[in-house]
């Protein structure tokens, strides 16, 4: 089905879900635009805010690169933001452009739907190969300090990619002066978009070649005790992950807050690049000494992955 992408991209030009046109989101940024594709609709999850900043100079016949990140809210105003606080893309992808340090590009913000966050990045494989009754368990679980559910919906992190891969990324295609192919297509997040970047890069490594995945959420839930899901996650990707040579990676992690649980879990799935050989070109696996796990942190350290998926090729 997914060698069908581009006819998928044509029909969905032509069905009842009409793309909305971009229009200048409400948001300040520091150098290039950011136009909004308002409740973006789809077949496969809830509409969402789709931000999509376009570098100074777009326009002029360019075509450029895509990075789609999730959890688009967070990623350009922190007077916007549930915390107060942003990843700063559009200043960081100012300054590293400005010292020519990467190739300009394209970032689409795809905003996360709040009550089912959990559920669309937390990778479904993983999830179907626990066991029944521990799935189960899981979807009665709720938020720490809350009664919210945690899972406010069946996990269908493989409908949300399906929305990203075959209605959404046709759209930014069609929309905007991109380079389609998939040496140009990248995918990034944190904490559990950093899961479902990893899952989205193997489930569709004809779409993808790039991941960032920074903090990322190995535990699955909040806490690590008599918990199989890290195991379930590590078992996936070393039967997923592709031989090197064919995608590029990035990880990293701090060692504060919630961050201080990863790093027994990120030394294992870095055991398994080294043992596919992959070099250290295409992998990255990096250590934030002091760093939590925050919009704040992921802003000052930023740079990093932007310039492991944009530098000069």
């Amino acid at each position: 089905m997914r060698l069908l992408l581009p006819l998928l991209g044509l029909l969905f030009s032509q069905c009842d879900l009409r793309p909305p046109d971009p229009v200048p989101a409400p948001l300040q940024v520091d150098g290039g635009t950011v136009e909004r594709l308002s409740d973006f609709p789809s077949h496969f999850v809830a509409p969402r805010n789709v931000d999509v900043w376009l570098p100074e100079g777009y326009g002029d016949g360019t075509s450029y690169p895509v990075l789609y990140l999730h959890d688009g809210q967070m990623l350009y105003a922190a007077s916007t933001t549930w915390n107060g606080q942003e990843w700063g893309v559009d200043e960081t992808m100012g300054q590293l452009l400005r010292q020519a340090s990467i190739r300009p590009a394209i970032i689409v913000g795809i905003w996360n739907s709040d009550a089912t966050r959990h559920a669309d990045y937390f990778p479904q494989r993983p999830f179907e190969n626990l066991s029944p009754s521990y799935r189960e368990s899981l979807l009665q679980k709720t938020k720490p300090g809350t009664d919210a559910p945690l899972f406010a919906a069946a996990v269908q992190s493989d409908r949300y990619l399906q929305f990203i891969t075959e209605e959404l990324k046709p759209t930014i295609d069609r929309q905007y002066a991109t380079l389609p192919e998939r040496e140009h297509t990248f995918i990034g997040g944190s904490s559990m978009g950093g899961l479902i970047s990893m899952y989205a890069l193997c489930e569709y490594p004809e779409v993808f070649s790039a991941a960032a995945c920074l903090s990322t959420h190995w535990p699955g839930i909040f806490e690590v005790e008599n918990n199989p899901i890290p195991d379930a996650f590590i078992a996936y990707l070393r039967e997923q992950l592709p031989d090197p040579g064919t995608q590029r990676w990035y990880f990293d992690y701090g060692t504060a807050t919630l961050d201080t649980l990863y790093e027994p879990f990120q030394v294992r799935v870095d055991e398994i690049f080294r043992e596919k050989g992959y070099p250290t070109a295409d992998w990255q696996s990096l250590k934030f000494a002091g760093a939590d796990h925050s919009e704040n942190a992921w802003r000052r350290r930023l740079a990093v992955p932007l310039q492991f998926l944009l530098g000069p090729q």
